[in-house]
């Protein structure tokens, strides 16, 4: 029996619901002593290590205050090489595990986690199992030994440790196996996990959103081709696919996942959730649910059972946010020390960037995230809530600003291409100029017919729905800056084999969405060329 195990065994269903998810009763005050009492202690942990002292210098802060004045704003550079080596002399104590980040920069940054921060991250991980598969304050609908499907990239990248660190403390079956999927290409892991799911049912689904939706794509797929072999005569699948059938025959469609599995839970990430949460829907069958996290932290804010924005836990990390005016002032002028504010302090309906600090030994000290958030309320009645409730916006750098008047993140462009109705397999964007003007140029893949003037007509469109400030482009600039380049079929797909056979990290496989590289979008170019 595993560390956590024991706990569903012993404790009443309120007494586990209070271990797991009794920080969202506290007051924003409660909240706030934790936080600091928890700070004061990091610091006597840390003030001695050797990057303890190159980011606070000799003097020790003695109150939250005076931390926050004598310790300045930190990023990944300030802590090289140390911990791009894994140097744990460095550190005040011995990490239990070090992860990566997907490379999106570049390079990895490597983070080392401590064994009672994963002691503490667990018991979050368990909360937003426990919150995602609850209709109502106090259930608990988890129990140990739960099939999970996931498609995640396996450990030392950040959602594979933290997969591992929660399954080497609470009992589940994930499906497939680690073991079974370790070699997998995406598509056979899709393929294993339907066989497997088909016999033995699933109780949770986990991936990102827009791979939920092609799972959901596969799924159905092979759901009509299903050929009856041996192994698929087993009695339970035989009663799965019949009743599968029936109901889509009812309904006159295909069959679809939510016909052969009726999961707890779709727990989703990334900043597409929100434009693919119908299309979970409508091949899964319930609204999915959407933590958030980051590798220098694992899981930092849960939704609750109302999926009203998330909350942060206060046993984390430190938390302060940099409002967003202050962020912008800081892009335009390096030597501007923003400043922050506290989550007792934060206001509904406005952007801050997210600062962390770590607690239980580990190194990062008011450490800049490049995280956007957006406070979209400071309680939910509903749900008897009373801390700010937030949604991750984008990341600080991913933008295209144009001509001064707008600025343009990954979720606006991906909402604008999904309203259009085009079907399409992926996409991206950059900056251009043109006779001292600037432009967005699309580089798009569809899956249907259509001329590039048409295309950028129909995004420009949809992109004054759902950006306010971009309905003064036309106004202000007497033009239209959506310029369209046609993918070839195939094109995206052919880049990522490419990347593959060069021996390229997984996270490197795709172009960014936002402000990819020029030897990128060159190579796109020219692998859509060579197919006309």
């Amino acid at each position: 029996m595993l560390s956590e195990d024991k706990y569903f065994r012993d404790l009443t269903e309120a007494e586990l619901w209070q271990r797991y998810c009794g920080f969202l009763d506290l007051s924003i005050d409660e909240f706030m002593d934790i936080q600091k009492a928890l700070l004061m202690s990091e610091i006597e942990r840390v003030a001695d290590s050797v990057l303890g002292r190159k980011i606070m210098g000799e003097r020790r802060p003695k109150s939250v205050e005076e931390f926050r004045q004598m310790v300045p704003l930190t990023t990944y550079e300030d802590y090289e090489p140390y911990l791009s080596q894994k140097q744990e002399d460095a550190l005040a104590i011995k990490p239990e595990l070090w992860c990566h980040s997907s490379g999106r920069g570049g390079s990895f940054k490597w983070i080392p986690h401590s064994s009672e921060f994963l002691e503490k991250v667990t018991r979050v991980c368990i909360g937003s199992l426990i919150l995602a598969t609850s209709q109502q304050k106090g259930q608990v609908n988890i129990s140990p030994g739960f099939r999970i499907l996931l498609t995640l990239p396996p450990a030392p990248y950040t959602s594979g440790a933290q997969f591992q660190a929660v399954a080497e403390r609470l009992t589940f079956q994930a499906i497939p196996s680690p073991e079974e999927s370790q070699n997998m290409e995406f598509q056979e892991r899709i393929q294993k996990g339907f066989q497997i799911a088909l016999k033995d049912g699933v109780d949770v689904i986990g991936s990102i959103a827009s791979i939920m939706v092609r799972m959901g794509e596969v799924f159905s797929e092979q759901a009509q081709n299903i050929k009856l072999s041996p192994p698929m005569l087993h009695p339970r699948i035989m009663v799965r696919l019949l009743r599968a059938w029936l109901r889509s025959k009812r309904e006159k469609r295909a069959i679809l996942p939510k016909d052969l599995w009726a999961p707890k839970a779709i727990m989703t990430g990334g900043v597409d959730t929100a434009i693919y949460k119908d299309a979970i829907a409508y091949y899964w069958g319930s609204e999915p649910y959407e933590p958030y996290g980051l590798t220098e932290a694992f899981l930092i804010a849960v939704q609750t059972w109302t999926r009203r924005g998330m909350v942060f836990p206060p046993d984390i990390v430190f938390l302060e946010f940099i409002p967003h005016d202050e962020q912008l002032e800081h892009q335009d002028d390096k030597d501007y020390q923003p400043s922050t504010v506290l989550l007792d302090e934060v206001v509904e309906g406005k952007l801050y960037e997210v600062v962390i600090t770590h607690f239980y030994s580990m190194p990062l000290l008011r450490y800049r995230t490049k995280d956007l958030i957006k406070v979209i309320t400071m309680k939910d009645d509903e749900a008897g809530v009373n801390l700010p409730h937030i949604v991750f916006q984008r990341r600080v750098d991913e933008v295209i600003n144009l001509a001064a008047l707008v600025q343009l993140d990954e979720k606006t462009l991906w909402q604008a291409l999904t309203n259009t109705g085009m079907k399409f397999t992926d996409w991206s964007a950059c900056k251009e100029y043109y006779q001292n003007k600037s432009f967005l140029r699309l580089y798009l893949e569809l899956k249907e017919k259509r001329e590039a003037a048409e295309v950028a007509t129909m995004i420009d469109e949809q992109l004054k729905i759902v950006d306010a400030d971009y309905t003064d482009i036309d106004s202000y600039l007497g033009l239209q800056p959506v310029k369209v380049t046609l993918l070839s079929p195939g094109t995206f797909e052919r880049y990522i084999e490419e990347k593959r056979k060069e021996g390229a990290d997984l996270a490197w496989l795709k172009p960014p969405h936002i402000n990819a590289s020029e030897a990128a979008i060159k190579r796109l170019f020219q692998l859509s060329e060579s197919t006309r």
